[in-house]
């Protein structure tokens, strides 16, 4: 099949399988600009599922740097009201979000940390209220991935750019089975597969999860009760399907807020914000992150620490086979979305309310008086591989193996 026939698929798999676009639907699509023919083409598929409009926010990674290499922190720190009204107008009008990650994972590394810091605390601070009805599932998402020639070059440094972008695309296409002959109908497969994971932890409901690895993880993590395991499809308020991620092959669910313990070391490389964190270790006491350290990227990893008192406490626990689509194509992509899918992993900061019974309907106190983390962050780190095992322990003390040589054994 042709690249554009697969392109096509593509596109058409997200609206109509992952965000499920109908009749008179409103879609925003956030993206690099160098995206645009993409977005161009997500949005005519769009219209043609029956959308009544599309909206699309470009960005722009080089200009951000210039913008960060010349403007004061407290410039950089100064969010429009009129962004804010934006971003909030899009869920009054039940809009569907559709968000394309792909730029160059190191283009930020030498950029002044503490411009960064203060520009993503000051966004997330701002648009606070925004991300907490999106993390709510208060209206459909989407999360996708589109080859660039900067990403491309990172994840295939060996390879000519044309190459590298071809073998990225080639990858980002096996990965949300866009080759098969019946893409939609394949992941419905996979949502059912994913849903029998998370059927069984919930039944079970384990009052903890042990985690070891040969690479040193020793931790153990409490888990909130009642709370709920979810994978692949989610539920927006008005009882629309639509998947987060594509790719997924996560189950995910929340830890107590104080029921952390013990150290845990990253297996693959985390970008945050345009910077990369590698080689580091996070040591909990009574769910907070009491040391840590990191051999690249150690300021980056202070800085997110230190967003507010909740980004030192986990807002989500994920499993994920190391032997799966992602996992086994034994590329390293230093973006999360396709990284968080090929391990284990955790999150540190907020947790999704969806993820404790009745959660949808608290409050942020109610939350957190039930062990939900409550934060302005939300970043996943992964921290599986071949030799992760897990075991879940419930309340009577019975334990039982849910991982064995990193893969579910349930």
């Amino acid at each position: 099949m042709s690249f554009k026939e697969n392109l096509k698929k593509y596109a058409n798999l997200i609206i109509r399988e992952g965000l499920k676009i109908k009749k008179d639907d409103l879609l925003v699509i956030r993206g690099p600009v160098e995206t645009y023919e993409f977005i161009n083409l997500i949005a005519e598929t769009a219209f043609e599922a029956g959308a009544k409009d599309v909206f699309v926010n470009y960005s722009d990674q080089n200009l951000a740097k210039i913008r960060y290499n010349n403007a004061s922190i407290e410039t950089l720190s100064d969010i429009p009201q009129y962004f804010i009204d934006e971003q909030n107008g899009y869920i009054e009008k039940k809009a569907k979000f559709l968000s394309i990650t792909g730029d160059d994972p190191n283009l930020l590394s030498d950029v002044n940390p503490e411009k960064v810091k203060a520009a993503v605390k000051a966004k997330s601070i701002a648009l606070k209220s925004f991300s907490e009805k999106m993390m709510n599932s208060e209206c459909s998402w989407c999360v996708v991935g589109v080859a660039v020639p900067s990403w491309a070059k990172v994840v295939f440094p060996n390879l000519s750019e044309e190459e590298a972008v071809k073998k990225l695309w080639d990858t980002i296409f096996y990965t949300v089975r866009v080759t098969e002959d019946n893409p939609i109908s394949a992941w419905e497969t996979h949502s059912n597969n994913l849903k029998k994971w998370s059927d069984f932890l919930n039944e079970k409901q384990f009052e903890f999860l042990e985690y070891h690895s040969e690479n040193g993880t020793d931790l153990k993590i409490r888990l909130p009760e009642n709370h709920i395991f979810s994978g692949a499809s989610e539920f927006n308020r008005y009882g629309e399907e639509f998947i987060a991620n594509m790719p997924t092959e996560e189950v995910f669910s929340m830890p107590h807020r104080d029921g952390v313990n013990g150290i845990v070391y990253n297996t693959k490389p985390l970008n945050y914000n345009g910077n990369l964190i590698d080689d580091f270790y996070l040591k909990f006491k009574d769910g907070v992150v009491v040391d840590f350290d990191a051999k690249i990227g150690y300021e980056t990893l202070k800085n997110m620490l230190d967003s507010d008192e909740g980004s030192r406490r986990l807002g989500e626990v994920a499993l994920v086979p190391y032997h799966s689509p992602i996992s086994n194509t034994k590329i390293l992509f230093y973006n999360t979305l396709y990284d968080e899918n090929a391990s284990c992993h955790l999150a540190l900061g907020k947790a999704y309310p969806i993820c404790i019974k009745g959660g949808e309907s608290m409050s942020t106190e109610e939350l957190i008086k039930n062990g939900a983390n409550d934060s302005i962050i939300h970043v996943d780190f992964m921290i599986g591989d071949s030799t992760t095992n897990i075991v879940g322990i419930s309340k009577s003390g019975e334990r039982i193996q849910i991982f064995k040589d990193g893969n579910f054994v349930i």
